[in-house]
């Protein structure tokens, strides 16, 4: 999916990012099997990139920058569409992975079972 920057302005105008840093919530499943790979946020800078470039870009809420994801690691993440929610606040990002999206190397972020926790006191 790669958008003219003026069809892909036209797009982003019409979301309803959050007040608090200016993102939407960015949730990324594999286009073929459905399985949620990642949950990160978008800005506008993030969205027009993805719209523009057919790679997945975000934003980092804790370092501030855009990053496209898997520029490190070569695992990048190709766009094949995007969908949002009922309030547009949210996006879905349907993605052809290169590789693993996760930073651990494993395919999903959503690897382990919430028992699996090992909770410190």
């Amino acid at each position: 999916m790669r958008l003219s920057l003026k069809e892909a302005e036209e797009l982003v105008n019409k979301l309803n990012f959050r007040h608090v840093d200016n993102t939407v919530i960015a949730v990324v499943q594999d286009y073929k099997s459905r399985e949620v790979l990642t949950v990160g946020f978008m800005n506008r800078e993030a969205l027009l990139k993805t719209l523009t470039t057919g790679y997945l870009h975000l934003w980092s809420t804790s370092r501030k920058q855009l990053w496209l994801k898997g520029e490190t690691s070569g695992n990048l993440q190709l766009v094949i569409d995007l969908k949002v929610d009922c309030d547009a606040d949210a996006v879905l990002v349907l993605v052809k992975p290169v590789g693993p999206i996760c930073h651990t190397g494993n395919f999903s972020c959503f690897y382990r079972r919430l028992i699996e926790l090992e909770f410190c006191g």
